[in-house]
């Protein structure tokens, strides 16, 4: 079987494209989300650009994408109104590929071109963060927001300042507020690195830092399946990528930054708003709350997987109890957008091709369902002056679950995990507000359901309690 090259009838020549755009990190996530949605533009002859991706840490994929020629493979599956589908992408958008930590010099060149336009980045959660002791003449910063600030200064530098030379950053980690986060540190490198004053404010004026929002499950490189894939394709891809069908973007920016990236005219599912802020809120309420709501639940019963548990009728109705009875009616967002996202959860939760384990979705449960469920329970309390009955029933299901740690690897921070499987359920209630740093004032019709349904959960297992809430 041929190795995957330039050489292969498909792969057009995105090298002849100008580079456009600096890609910081080359993981499955970055390949199926940002890759992807350059070359649907270059596809449909809508933005004209390729990809120069540069490796974030010591080691990584580069050497691999340039045994490519920097392509690979995009393997979308899941379930399209109701039926199996299967899209697959040939990927040809990348041109470049750089090492910092072995080419630091090509790295740092990359700030003069004058057609780079745009900085997208995956450096994971921690990759926004300030390293202390970095300095501008290293070769390169460990960090990602110094690496890029050094980078910014060459840019600054070579073009005097110019204001057309600023670029506009995508950053795609999952925080809130991504991008004005790495702004913060970038201006704290400068000030500390005690570069010009003008140099900040060419920063503040010529740059742009949108907060964005993704959303898109990418299991990677297949390797159970990996062999049949590349039979079916016709060539070996050692980076072949594999997610679901499902696609969204929220950016945070001005309508310059819409005009210049034409994602929605390529058929892609973009969203461009003065504030992100409901898009953070519905995936975080609806599709994070709702995961954290079923893990738990779902692993007392004695199921594994996502999938698993959602392809039983009785979870299948517990999970559209929970979001279309209590958790759409606490946001303040268009009903048939939000009935529309919540059908789209539970048929991403039902993709056959994603093994999601429910073990995994309940690292840190304790922080998940303090951010993701609790504000759910207090806004229905607040608006409906009753308890949300699904909600109040995974509260007590969460207890239960790290009572039978015995059972299970819990994944938690230690102080969390003693709390919740060494006391009693009354000792839990009465100090959970100090151990959670929570205001659960005023919330014992609350605890005494907790108590309750954890007693009956304890005695009789989840299924029967769930088939009454239904």
């Amino acid at each position: 079987m041929e190795q995957l090259s330039r050489k292969h009838p498909a792969a057009k020549d995105a090298k002849n494209f100008p580079e456009k755009v600096l890609m910081f990190g080359e993981g499955a996530f970055l390949r199926a989300f940002a890759c992807y949605a350059f070359d649907e533009m270059n596809s449909k002859g809508l933005f004209g650009g390729s990809v120069a991706v540069v490796q974030p840490l010591p080691e990584g994929k580069t050497e691999i994408l340039k045994k490519q020629d920097g392509l690979f493979t995009v393997v979308a599956r899941g379930l399209e109104h109701g039926e199996k589908t299967v899209k697959t992408n040939l990927i040809t958008c990348v041109s470049d590929y750089v090492n910092p930590y072995s080419e630091y010099s090509k790295y740092i060149k990359k700030a003069r071109n004058p057609e780079l336009r745009f900085v997208v980045s995956n450096t994971t959660e921690a990759g926004i963060t300030y390293r202390s002791g970095e300095r501008l003449n290293d070769r390169p910063q460990v960090s990602f927001p110094g690496k890029i600030t050094a980078f910014l200064y060459e840019r600054f530098t070579f073009f005097k300042g110019a204001k057309d030379k600023g670029l506009i950053f995508l950053p795609c980690e999952l925080i809130d507020d991504n991008g004005t986060k790495l702004k913060e540190l970038i201006k704290k490198y400068a000030e500390e690195w005690e570069t010009e004053e003008t140099f900040t404010r060419w920063i503040d004026e010529s740059c742009v830092f949108a907060n964005t929002l993704v959303d898109r499950i990418v299991a990677g490189y297949p390797e159970a399946e990996a062999e049949y894939l590349c039979r079916t394709l016709g060539y070996k891809d050692e980076l072949l990528d594999t997610c679901e069908l499902f696609y969204f973007w929220a950016i945070e920016a001005p309508i310059s930054v819409k005009e210049e990236l034409p994602f929605t005219e390529a058929g892609l599912n973009v969203v461009f708003s003065e504030d992100i802020t409901p898009y953070r809120l519905r995936k975080v309420r609806l599709l994070n709350g709702a995961h954290t709501c079923l893990a738990p639940a779902a692993l007392l019963y004695g199921y594994t997987t996502v999938g698993e548990a959602v392809n039983d009728e009785m979870f299948k109705k517990y999970l559209e109890k929970l979001l279309f009875d209590e958790v759409i009616p606490t946001l303040d967002i268009n009903r048939n957008v939000l009935d529309g996202f919540s059908r789209a959860v539970i048929e991403r939760f039902s993709n056959p091709y994603v093994r999601h384990e429910l073990l995994g979705i309940t690292l840190n449960c304790v922080s998940k369902y303090k951010t993701r469920v609790l504000p759910t329970i207090f806004e229905y309390q607040k608006r409906f002056g009753r308890l949300p009955p699904v909600l109040t029933f995974s509260f007590a299901a969460l207890i239960a679950f790290y009572k039978n740690g015995g059972r299970y690897t819990l994944t938690d921070d230690e102080k969390n995990i003693v709390f919740l499987r060494d006391n009693k359920i009354d000792t839990i209630i009465k100090n959970i507000s100090g151990a959670w740093g929570v205001d659960f004032s005023g919330q014992n019709e609350l605890f005494a359901q907790v108590e309750l349904l954890f007693g009956l959960i304890k005695k009789h297992g989840v299924k029967p309690l769930i088939e009454r809430l239904l």
